[in-house]
């Protein structure tokens, strides 16, 4: 009896002590809980901020290029926002691209407004005296506070602003001259393989900074440093050319109308760009072989080859009837990197990565972009991967147009720039009207091995058509400008 007494009670403390037990389980899970959900939340909002930020130096990286159609060339008066071009711009002379939400004030140059920019002090002690920026610096809005992004139902990236200056050897702590040791207040450049001070033409680089604040008051810097390269096209050594290699021919028909005509007579002015004086005349035709000048002087009929005029033959109406077609074997004076089909596919891979458009063939006139009708400010890049049929189109494109397929085209059909037919190396031209090619028409086989294939150029049913003229300046305005290249990238501790 005594040792039951003493047992009494023994479960109730078992169980009290298994209660404990749990409850203590619990109050650690419930606390390990609310740890992984702010860990979580934490991690939810330093990646929203990051990517907000990278979203406004892209946005700045894509408007730069001049061909965009968001570009500050299009969407600012000139002189008001970017300097003009082939004008440096500054370290000192910060310009922003602000993105202000529901009517919130952006002035990054102002101490007293939440989105002060006061890493630009920090920045650039020693070129600017660790001043802030000039107030009011240059502005421009995000193109999510413009038309038609700015009616959408939800905002934009929670970035602020997006300032953009040049750089100095100073502001990088780096010297690039090879000629000393200095560290100097030089803008720098960069010559597409490396930092340069020397303004020769080079393009400049830029620093882009973006900042970028969630409501919940997370924050994040991140900055590029970024220079346009250029699309290197080579020189075409003739109005019209017509590539092939070793065993592949030309066929080429002509139309007996005296009306239509290719000269490589340099003419047109394009803006401030007037025809060249010291080469005003290239070759009419430019050919691979023998065979193939003999395919095309055979190919224009008598009574229309007075009308192919170019360095070989002076401008019509000067030579005598029957006289010419100027057509030259032009391979001595054409990169021979871009004579075999693994080159010229390279520069077409090239063209296409820094195109405006691409379009999938069989394509026509109706699905290419209407934008390609202006030629202000920046002719377009469209590439067209597979055949193009411009068959009964009557309107003027403007800039470099690719086809890597078959191309057709009527007499109404006329482009300014430049023409490359490059893959199947087929064209063919039909009907009546009074449409020209203005700047250069290339075509070349690169779908028949290594070697370029037999080409074919069929405009025998054309009439009343003006045919193919050079011109030096729409082909400088036709050339692609390539994306602007991402040198460095980094965050900045805030």
């Amino acid at each position: 009896m005594r040792k039951q007494q003493s047992e009494e009670g023994i479960a109730l403390l078992i169980a009290i002590f298994v209660l404990l037990l749990i409850g203590v389980v619990a109050i650690a899970l419930v606390v390990s809980s609310g740890t992984e959900s702010a860990l979580a939340g934490n991690y939810r909002s330093s990646t929203t901020v990051y990517y907000a930020a990278v979203a406004g130096l892209e946005e700045v990286r894509a408007r730069l290029r001049p061909n965009s159609l968001n570009s500050f060339n299009n969407t600012t008066a000139p002189g008001t926002f970017l300097p003009p071009a082939g004008t440096a711009l500054g370290v000192c002379n910060p310009v922003y691209v602000i993105n202000p939400l529901g009517g919130e004030a952006v002035t990054p140059w102002d101490p007293a407004n939440s989105y002060y920019d006061g890493e630009f002090s920090t920045e650039f002690p020693l070129d600017c005296g660790g001043n802030p920026p000039p107030s009011p610096s240059p502005t421009t809005q995000s193109i999510w506070n413009q038309n038609p992004l700015s009616g959408l139902p939800f905002p934009g990236p929670f970035y602020k602003w997006v300032r953009i200056n040049g750089v100095t050897e100073k502001s990088l702590n780096l010297d690039v001259s090879p000629y000393d040791t200095v560290v100097e207040n030089k803008l720098l450049y960069y010559n597409g393989t490396n930092f340069t001070d020397l303004n020769n033409g080079q393009p400049q680089v830029l620093e882009l900074t973006a900042l970028a604040v969630l409501p919940n008051g997370s924050q994040k810097m991140v900055q590029y440093l970024v220079a346009p390269l250029a699309v290197n096209l080579p020189t075409f050594p003739a109005a019209l050319t017509l590539l092939t290699g070793p065993g592949n021919n030309v066929t080429f028909n002509a139309t007996t109308d005296p009306g239509t005509n290719v000269r490589g007579v340099d003419q047109d002015s394009v803006g401030s760009c007037s025809p060249s004086t010291v080469t005003p005349l290239i070759p009419a035709i430019g050919v691979s072989t023998n065979p193939d000048r003999n395919s095309v002087v055979n190919g224009v009929p008598v009574g229309a080859r007075n009308h192919y005029t170019g360095s070989g033959l002076p401008p019509s109406p000067s030579p005598p009837p029957g006289s010419g077609p100027d057509v030259q074997i032009v391979t001595g004076s054409f990169p021979a990197n871009l004579q075999t089909t693994a080159g010229l596919q390279g520069l077409v891979q090239t063209i296409t990565q820094n195109a405006d458009v691409v379009v999938t063939g069989p394509a026509n006139g109706s699905i290419l972009p209407g934008s390609m009708y202006s030629p202000s400010p920046n002719p377009m890049t469209i590439v067209v991967n597979g055949d193009l049929d411009l068959t009964g189109w009557s309107q003027t494109g403007y800039g470099l147009l690719l086809v890597t397929g078959n191309f057709a085209y009527s007499a109404t059909t006329s482009w300014r720039g430049i023409i490359l037919v490059i893959g199947q190396g087929t064209v063919t031209g039909s009907g009546a009207g009074g449409g020209d090619f203005d700047g250069v028409f290339f075509v070349a086989n690169t779908v028949s091995g290594a070697q370029l294939g037999a080409v074919s150029m069929d405009y025998s049913a054309i009439t009343n058509g003006e045919g193919i003229h050079y011109s030096s300046c729409w082909v400088k305005a036709a050339t692609p400008v390539g994306n602007l290249r991402v040198l460095s990238f980094h965050e900045i501790s805030q």
